[in-house]
């Protein structure tokens, strides 16, 4: 029996011991990356960033630089909401991919279905819920981007879509959209029996405590601790006004969150929070569906890219052996960043209240630290991040 005992002790004490050494190796990760992080941030002039390490089980490191606006009288924090532009996109499909878990839609719905008014040149019924959230629908890139900055409402922007030809069949090619993904909002809210902005709330920043998330141009503008916008003028970054725009397609780009909210969202997509995002609906989401050469070509990931996807709202990207899922934001004055990695459960979210080309050099910093010193498949049961697409049943595709 004692010797059972000392051995029980003896495993114990491995396992803690193993347990910090962890933590040292993501914490020492994120100390590093902190100071990097600053250095770019002064070098680069940037008005204001954030960004959060985390892990499934908690997060490792807030950091925060400069100022909500050019008068530096506001200092950026761990609260302070800023735009996350198309990492947008990450919600909308995660709430369908709720709706498809419980039942209330399919991701083979045809968006008819929802949206019976929808229409282009050809076969409408063809596009499915999937092609909507997978970039896949088949219609020219960017449909009626130059619209939304115009102001022109999603419900005009839909009736034009009728001029549209698909320039593949839906599922084959990549075409990125934000109107034409937007049209999701219709689709959940019939589904959901509820107002987009409200489904979110409910069923993400709520459950997740989200407490300073949002969707929409009013409660940012509402929001007194906001990062103001800003574009470069003469060699300067100037503070410029919040542009509606793009909130009129709110799946696409409509989400505000501060660094916490998103450390929060992340560490959701690492298995923290099964009751709210089910590992097997994320799995479905991350699966690779349609290759994206072209990113292989963007800047600083360029040199350690060796593949990449588009799955459902999120991107997976090939890093030699390794694999991270993505999205990358730009709107109006701000850049967003957020990838995670399952099989290191590890994460990183970036958020920038400028245009500025930098946050590529510290995510793509940021994964070559971390592949370089952190070990691998510690979280080999969450497995979102299969080569090959789980089978999908016809009552969920």
């Amino acid at each position: 029996m004692i010797n059972r005992v000392m051995l029980l002790l003896i495993c114990a004490l491995l396992a803690s011991q193993h347990a910090r050494a962890e933590q040292s190796a993501d914490q020492q990760l994120a100390e590093e990356f902190n100071s990097w992080f600053h250095q770019q941030v002064a070098e680069e002039k940037v008005t204001g960033a954030a960004f959060a390490v985390v892990r499934r089980d908690g997060i490792v490191r807030i950091g925060t630089a400069g100022h909500t606006d050019s008068r530096r009288q506001q200092a950026i924090n761990a609260d302070t909401a800023f735009r996350i532009a198309s990492v947008s996109k990450t919600f909308a499909a995660e709430l369908t991919g709720q709706l498809v878990h419980d039942g209330a839609l399919r991701w083979d719905d045809p968006v008819t279905r929802y949206v019976p008014d929808f229409r282009i040149k050809g076969d409408t019924s063809r596009i499915r819920v999937q092609h909507l959230l997978g970039q896949s629908t088949g219609l020219i890139p960017h449909a009626y981007d130059n619209l939304v900055e115009d102001g022109v409402s999603l419900d005009d922007i839909r009736r034009r879509l009728s001029d549209l030809a698909p320039i593949c069949a839906p599922g084959e090619c990549y075409s990125y959209q934000n109107s034409v993904f937007s049209l999701i909002e219709p689709v959940v809210e019939q589904a959901g029996a509820g107002s987009y902005a409200s489904l979110v709330e409910q069923r993400i920043f709520k459950p997740l405590q989200m407490n300073t998330a949002s969707v929409g141009f009013e409660p940012f503008m509402a929001n007194t601790n906001r990062a103001e916008p800003h574009v470069k003028s003469n060699g300067q970054w100037k503070t410029v006004k919040v542009l509606p725009n793009y909130y009129r397609v709110a799946p696409a780009a409509g989400v505000n969150a501060s660094v916490t909210d998103m450390a929060k969202w992340l560490r959701a997509q690492l298995g923290a929070n099964p009751t709210v995002i089910a590992p097997e609906m994320l799995n479905a989401l991350v699966q690779p569906r349609v290759r994206t050469p072209r990113d292989l070509h963007r800047r600083e990931w360029n040199r350690l890219l060796t593949d990449a996807h588009y799955a459902l709202g999120w991107r997976v990207y090939q890093l030699g052996e390794q694999r991270i899922v993505y999205h990358s934001g730009w709107v109006s004055g701000y850049r967003a960043d957020a990838a995670w990695s399952p099989d290191y459960d590890i994460g990183i979210a970036i958020l920038m209240n400028v245009e500025g080309s930098s946050i590529s050099a510290m995510t793509t910093r940021f994964w070559e630290m971390a592949f370089a010193q952190l070990p691998p498949a510690r979280l080999a049961a969450h497995d979102a991040g299969n080569s090959k697409p789980a089978p999908v049943s016809p009552g969920t595709r």
